[in-house]
Order: C-alpha cells, then sequence, then structure tokens
C-alpha cells in the first residue's frame, strides 16, 4: 500500500482525481481519502472521482491535507492540484511612506500566504528592492519596509504574483527625500566610480549595461569596482538618472 498527499489553501474550488485500474485489474486504485485526517464518503470504486470539501465544513482560506491512499504499482493523479494554491486577493490599505522611505501599508483579504515585492519608480521602469512575506490570513495585516530613497520625488508601491502569472500591483505612493542631494559620476573611468554627493561618498542603488544593452555589474553601494570591464561604450542607471561613461 502507498499513499500520494496534496496540501495546500482551500480557494473554493474541488480537487478531481483520475483513478485508474490497479495492476491487478480487479478494482480501483485509491482505496481511501482523506482530508485533515477526515475520511472522505462514497469510497473510491469509479475511474474519477471529486474530492468535494464543502462535506467537510472548511472555510476559504483554511489549510487542507489531503492523503490518498493507493495499491502498489498504480498511482491516482490529481488533476487540478493548482487550485490549492494561493490566490492573490490582498486589498490595501492605509498605505503610507516617510520622507526617508519607511514605507508601511495594511492589507484584509489575503487567502494564502505570498510575497509582497516592493518596486520603485526609477529609471524610467519598476525596479523590485525588496520582498516581505505575507502573512495570508483574511483579517487585518500590518507591513512595513525600508526604502532607500534617491533624489528628488520617489514613487513606491507593492506587487503581488500568485500561481496565475499575473501581476497586482497596488496603488502608487509619492514621496520626496529632502535629505538626498545630486549624485554625480565622472564621465570618463578607469578603475573605479564612485558615486559622490557635495564630495561625500554616497550609497546608491546602481546597474552598468554594455553597449548592447547587456547588464554588466549592478547593485548598491557607494563605488564600483570597473577594472574587469573591457574598453569601450557603457551606460549606468544609479540614483534617478541614466548615464553614459567610456572605459579607458
Amino acid at each position: 500500500m502507498a499513499a500520494l498527499s496534496v496540501e495546500g489553501t482551500y480557494q473554493g474550488k474541488n480537487l478531481y482525481v483520475q483513478n485508474p485500474m490497479d495492476d491487478e485489474g480487479f478494482g480501483y486504485c485509491a482505496t481511501k481519502v482523506t482530508i485533515n485526517g477526515d475520511i472522505m464518503p462514497g469510497g473510491t470504486s469509479m475511474g474519477a472521482f471529486e474530492i468535494d470539501f464543502s462535506m467537510f465544513n472548511i472555510e476559504i482560506g483554511e489549510p487542507v491535507f489531503i492523503v490518498i491512499e493507493h495499491n502498489d504499482g498504480c498511482k491516482p493523479k490529481i488533476l487540478n492540484p493548482e487550485v490549492l494554491l494561493p490566490r492573490s486577493t490582498y486589498n490595501g490599505v492605509d498605505m503610507k511612506v516617510s520622507d526617508d522611505g519607511k514605507f508601511t501599508w495594511k492589507t484584509t483579504d489575503e487567502q494564502g500566504k505570498l510575497p509582497f515585492v516592493i518596486e520603485q519608480y526609477r529609471w524610467n521602469k519598476w525596479v523590485a528592492v525588496g520582498e516581505v512575506a505575507g502573512k495570508g490570513s483574511g483579517g487585518e495585516n500590518s507591513y512595513e519596509f525600508q526604502v532607500s530613497p534617491h533624489s528628488g520625488e520617489n514613487t513606491v508601491r507593492i506587487v503581488q504574483t500568485d500561481h496565475s502569472g499575473t501581476k497586482r500591483p497596488s496603488e502608487e505612493k509619492k514621496f520626496t527625500s529632502s535629505s538626498l542631494t545630486v549624485i554625480k559620476t565622472p564621465a570618463k573611468v578607469k578603475n573605479e566610480i564612485k558615486f559622490l554627493a557635495n564630495s561625500a561618498l554616497i550609497e546608491t542603488r546602481y546597474e552598468i549595461y554594455d553597449a548592447y544593452g547587456n547588464i554588466v555589474k549592478k547593485g548598491v553601494g557607494s563605488s564600483v569596482n570597473c577594472s574587469n570591464l573591457l574598453r569601450g561604450v557603457y551606460y549606468i542607471n544609479f540614483d534617478n538618472v541614466n548615464e553614459k561613461f567610456i572605459k579607458n
């Protein structure tokens, strides 16, 4: 005797199981099904059957653990396991961000633990700058994340992506950092790029691309080692600007 198990979160849809004949041809493969330890009524003596969660008084968002016991030499197949994967259903409320980049938000209506990706709009695109694990409960949940501001106006949001692959962004929040001044970088580089504001080193997020648009370096720091770059033209995104430089 063997067992097939699957776990997930009840999203309001039932599971469908394909149940072949056992290897001896005298009956069907599955012999017993339990949901969270309770035996499914009705038996499994059929070529396909449905696991109806409504018979077990399971609420949407509750975790479920299904065990299908079956004979050796054969194996039932769950036809739609994706219905137990959490969906992005959150509702973002009370979203705030301070001038120093402290981003706080609350959610309701979560139906499973999915991460929240924090995105910051810079260099004419949304850039992922961090991730916070979702709590998954349907009540009110509170979160916070420290964003590294760039000079000028900043725009941030949260994004959640479930098994469907569709990104669900929140509303956008804007703030202006008064503590940062414009960062400068040289137009010609030999070994190192230093990010300077008022002649002092300052940390910034950066990306460096070659002339063909391939990314060659990225990260966060006050300087970048460029000694291993080939001579030629490069493009650098840093702070909230895009610039070109020449590697000598």
